[in-house]
């Protein structure tokens, strides 16, 4: 019987894979359809968020639904977003219809781009540790090193924009993903838009308190990255936190609260009931630009966050407890990180609460970075690629 259903399952999947591709070819585009995607459709967020607000507000003749994990729809039924949930016959039609598709992570591999659509890959941060072809080991699960490239670069073939954040990230992104220069556009990153147009009290204020975030303590946020090697099963990832948030509220507990933001990759359920009033898990919200916005310093370790915090100009603190293992294991940086990083190297709990006090009175500019990853950035990077890809104007 389950050998069975099994067979009936892989005979309904081809079938609708076989059709996707049929209604690309022989369906009518819609010029003013717009699809997004965020993380695999589990998240309302990042770059194709700030494209679809731009959108909304400035040209309202798009028609724009968001492709959307099943899994996740109530995050876009609760905010009243227009959604489709992936891999339905009603997200089907829209798909292949639609005259753009915006996403930031990489689509399933078996979808063909009509020739009609116009793929615009956001992707989802400045890099750091070496990406697709500059690997030279793949350790994720379900997959191997010349797969996992070959794949990737199926995928990027179909891009017809990438953006990029700044003339680092270019070089990297038409090698890495082997995209050529002419479809990169460098307009800096639209999530981080908010960084310029939202850093202000008021704002930061109305979000503390939409959160539940004490308005008289200073915040940290933690937003560590995923370990390749370190896993339940394809895309869902193990995560061992390493801090110890005890001592953390014994030492620092009466002038701060930590906000702790997962990867989307990352599968735990953290259970902080025991830090109540200290520890929060945000993993979950939808735009971590807000707590950007709400943190007075961020602790993180090789995630392409720091580049984005950077445009705040506010602490950083690089908790890097494996870093050997990282590095020089799984995958690599693409330069010289432990000299370079905007705010001290540090592996234990200990070291951690003794370099936030100590940043607290820290002067957090470091113009050479901020020159270097984060010039392009004004607060107008959406408008940007909006006039480039949707309305087709050059400069």
């Amino acid at each position: 019987m389950a050998s069975l259903t099994h067979k009936l399952k892989t005979m309904l999947t081809n079938t609708y894979k076989v059709a996707f591709g049929i209604a690309g070819k022989v369906l009518p585009v819609d010029r003013k359809l717009v699809m997004f995607e965020s993380f695999l459709g589990k998240q309302y967020s990042c770059n194709p968020r700030a494209i679809y607000e731009y959108l909304q507000t400035h040209h309202p003749e798009y028609k724009m639904y968001w492709s959307v994990d099943k899994r996740y729809t109530k995050t876009f039924e609760e905010a009243g977003i227009p959604y489709v949930a992936r891999f339905t016959i009603p997200w089907l039609f829209k798909m292949t219809r639609a005259r753009f598709w915006v996403s930031n992570s990489r689509l399933p591999l078996w979808i063909p781009k009509p020739k009609h659509t116009t793929y615009l890959q956001t992707w989802h941060g400045t890099p750091l540790k070496k990406l697709a072809a500059d690997m030279k080991e793949v350790h994720m699960p379900g997959t191997d090193t010349e797969k996992y490239k070959k794949n990737f670069h199926a995928e990027s073939s179909k891009w017809d924009y990438l953006i990029s954040p700044n003339e680092y990230s270019t070089e990297i992104f038409a090698r890495a993903f082997n995209v050529s220069p002419s479809k990169i556009i460098e307009t800096g990153y639209p999530r981080n838009d908010i960084l310029y147009n939202g850093n202000n009290r008021d704002t930061i204020d109305a979000l503390k308190q939409k959160m539940g975030i004490p308005l008289d303590k200073k915040v940290i946020l933690y937003a560590p990255t995923w370990r390749d090697d370190e896993f339940y099963g394809k895309g869902k990832y193990k995560f061992d936190l390493q801090l110890d948030l005890q001592k953390m509220r014994e030492e620092l507990g009466q002038e701060y609260v930590i906000l702790l933001r997962l990867h989307y990759l990352i599968a735990e359920n953290l259970d902080l009931s025991s830090y109540e009033g200290f520890a929060y898990n945000f993993s979950n919200y939808g735009d971590i630009s807000h707590l950007y916005l709400i943190s007075d310093l961020i602790l993180t370790d090789y995630s392409s966050v720091f580049f984005d915090y950077a445009n705040l100009k506010r602490p950083m603190l690089f908790y890097v407890y494996d870093i050997d293992k990282y590095r020089d294991k799984l995958r690599g940086f693409y330069f010289d990180f432990e000299a370079t990083a905007p705010g001290p190297l540090v592996k234990t709990t200990d070291e951690v609460i003794a370099s936030i006090r100590s940043l607290a009175d820290a002067d957090a500019n470091n113009d050479s970075f901020y020159n270097k990853f984060c010039s392009l950035e004004d607060g107008e990077a959406s408008r940007r690629v909006v006039e480039k890809v949707f309305l087709g104007r050059s400069g």
